[in-house]
């Protein structure tokens, strides 16, 4: 009676099964076996996952396939119990799994062996015979047919097993190519995109395609812009046009993604090998590699360099350091800039953590790889935010902490107000999106597990893999989130061209377009550039004289430092600098038109001609007169005896003199970078 109640129960059991697909494997059932090795056991059922973690029994059957040969010449009479015991194990109690004795393998093992090395077959590592328990008994045991009293007085359906994600056949890839899905090795995710539909997908496409068209053009437009002028944008705002730069390239990439569609994010399906489309990983595809170092690369590039941007603002506005200063570690700054992305992606391809984007069309990482999501994406944006919102913050109220407490005059004061605002714009317009995009990485990583077991539970039974085992939540992704991700990503580089807006810049492509563009020969081939120091004049007193100093000349083939030469001189209120007379500079040029420093170190005309054009009516008189009475005579002297030197000592000794009699004596360091450009966003503005 006992025996005839075990039949009946299983009968009762499998008559819910059905028979063309086992359904879900996560619910602990029997199933009839199929295997033709193994008909004609004296068990009939099974379950599956098996033993050696087949989720069918057709996956089984292939795996069984090499032994045939032994199985069919009758090598031992224990190899097929043995091989059934393991492919298609029997079914008794729910929840309880035997094992074949450890006697029933070594003894099909020796049988068989020179067989097996005939056909040239080896004994799988999982068979191998310690493994099992150490009994002698056949398979199935006694004990495996009878009912338990204490077995679970559970229904068979209420039983469950967690098995994981199981890679259907579908998704499978050769072993060699390293790929891995949701934990599973040799598995990808399906191509195209897992969560949405191809009318979605449509859409998704031609937004970033459009998105990246009008990112590209911006940022082009601010590199051309820098290209009309080179000398125009220096220390501290340099860095936006590698800024600008990495993300033109990264909108170039977005593009390139939108053309291609999927040839390079996705593997082709095999309809012979019954393998479906699946997604590109690792460094076998060169053009999905290309991609990702592209885009990777420049898009942590923009942010280092957004960094720096916001480092050189901090020398400028804290410690008020010069262009000139600033522009000494430049070569830091791209190494900085430049190294630390390029050794990211170096260690990503090492990782072979390359992933195709079905969306974009693009590669990239973090995809479906939350650890690399995580450090490789997330962690640094994060820390280029931290950093550069504080040196930003720091900065800014350096500049307003200037505007408090020294008196400035209007003019000056609305200056650096518009050019704090001018920073606080730009800065927000970059932070925005940035923290966008690291919104939407965050939410993505939170809920990416809830996504791909909702993808799990609705397609197992279409894959024939075993369901999830509890499923507390389901959710499903929205689109919207994946377009404004990439919306930010593109969008991060748009800000650029707010800085390179200027009237100045509708002028210099009027000019261009026009052909009037004029060509200083002096300022591009001998880099003879005069500023006013804006330290000074923003933080004079109302009233108060100019220093104007010359950042450097280079004439006849010499060349001297930015900061080597500087002359000293003083301007009058504005009131009275517009009565300077022709005749000062007619006076003077008899003494200074040998003045000119040539290569033999003698002196030659034109050397203070740009001073002199800048010095006030009275100043000019006066240190005219200083120079012709104390170096005239000395002048002839020196220039027949060849003492050029004695000469050059003699001028500056009374040029100082004269100066030093000033009331209004000022220092001669180097121009403050951030009050340079404050002076020329007001002049263009």
């Amino acid at each position: 009676m006992g025996l005839l109640w075990i039949l009946i129960s299983m009968l009762t059991t499998c008559s819910a099964i059905n028979m063309e697909s086992t359904g879900s494997h996560s619910t602990f059932t029997c199933e009839p076996i199929t295997l033709r090795m193994c008909q004609g056991l004296s068990y009939n059922t099974t379950f599956m996952p098996n033993l050696l973690n087949h989720y069918d029994q057709q996956t089984a059957a292939l795996a069984m396939e090499p032994f045939h040969p032994m199985v069919n010449l009758d090598c031992s009479d224990d190899l097929r119990p043995f091989l059934c015991a393991l492919y298609a194990p029997v079914c008794t109690e729910y929840g309880r799994v035997t094992l074949p004795c450890r006697r029933l393998c070594q003894q099909a093992k020796s049988d068989c062996y020179k067989l097996m090395d005939i056909f040239g077959v080896t004994w799988p590592d999982e068979m191998t015979c310690n493994r099992f328990p150490d009994c002698d008994e056949s398979y199935p045991r006694a004990v495996d047919l009878l009912s338990s009293a204490d077995a679970t007085k559970e229904p068979a359906v209420s039983v469950q097993r967690d098995y994981g994600f199981w890679c259907p056949r579908e998704l499978k890839v050769d072993p060699e190519l390293g790929y891995s899905f949701l934990s599973a090795r040799d598995c990808s995710a399906p191509c195209p995109n897992m969560y949405f539909s191809r009318d979605e997908l449509l859409f998704a496409r031609y937004f970033i395609g459009m998105v990246s068209i009008v990112c590209l053009s911006a940022t082009l437009f601010t590199f051309l812009t820098f290209l009309l002028d080179v000398s125009r944008f220096r220390y501290p705002e340099r860095p936006i046009i590698f800024y600008a730069v990495c993300y033109m390239m990264v909108s170039l990439v977005f593009f390139l993604g939108f053309l291609l569609e999927d040839r390079v994010a996705c593997n082709r399906a095999a309809p012979g090998r019954f393998r479906a489309a699946t997604v590109t990983q690792g460094s076998h595809n060169k053009a999905c590699t290309l991609l990702f170092m592209t885009l990777y690369f420049f898009t942590m590039a923009g942010s280092v360099w957004w960094v720096v941007l916001t480092i050189t603002w901090f020398l400028a506005a804290v410690p008020k350091w010069g262009s000139e200063a600033i522009e000494k570690k430049a070569l830091l700054f791209h190494a900085a800039a430049w190294g630390v992305p390029g050794a990211l992606t170096v260690a990503l391809m090492a990782l072979n953590k390359v992933e195709g984007d079905s969306v974009s069309g693009v590669c990239f990482v973090g995809l479906y790889d939350l650890s690399a999501l995580r450090w490789f994406l997330l962690a640094p944006l994060a820390l280029d935010v931290a950093v550069g919102v504080a040196l930003l913050l720091a900065g800014i109220a350096a500049l307003n902490r200037v505007r408090m407490e020294i008196p400035l005059e209007k003019e000056n004061q609305d200056k650096l107000v518009k050019f704090m605002i001018r920073i606080g714009v730009f800065s927000i317009l970059y932070l925005v999106p940035l923290l966008a995009v690291i919104g939407c990485y965050l939410y993505e990583q939170s809920y990416r597990p809830i996504w791909e077991i909702t993808w799990v539970q609705e397609r197992c039974r279409e894959y024939h893999i075993p369901c999830p085992f509890k499923v507390e939540q389901t959710s499903r992704p929205n689109i919207s989130l994946f377009l404004i991700k990439y919306l930010m990503m593109l969008v991060v580089g748009i800000p650029s061209v707010f800085w390179v807006g200027s009237k100045k810049t509708c002028f210099e492509w009027a000019s261009f377009f026009h052909g009037h563009r004029r060509k200083d020969t002096v300022h591009e081939s001998r880099q003879v550039l005069q500023e006013p120091d804006f330290t000074q004049l923003l933080l004079r007193e109302p009233g108060a004289p100019v220093v104007r100093k010359s950042r450097g000349t280079s004439t006849q083939g010499t060349s001297t430092h930015a900061s080597s030469t500087h002359l000293a001189m003083l301007d009058e209120p504005a009131s009275s600098s517009t009565s300077r007379a022709g005749s000062v500079r007619s006076k003077a040029s008899s003494f200074h038109g040998s003045q000119h420093r040539s290569r033999d170190g003698r002196y030659t005309a034109s050397s203070f001609r740009a001073a002199e054009e800048r010095l006030p009516h009275g100043s000019m008189q006066r240190l005219h007169e200083q120079l012709q009475h104390s170096s005239t005579n000395r002048l002839e002297s020196q220039s027949r005896h060849g003492g050029s030197q004695r000469l050059d000592s003699q001028s500056r000794h009374s040029s100082v003199r004269d100066l030093s009699s000033t009331p209004q004596a000022v220092q001669s360091g180097p121009g403050n970078g951030i009050h340079r450009v404050a002076e020329e966003d007001g002049a263009t503005a």
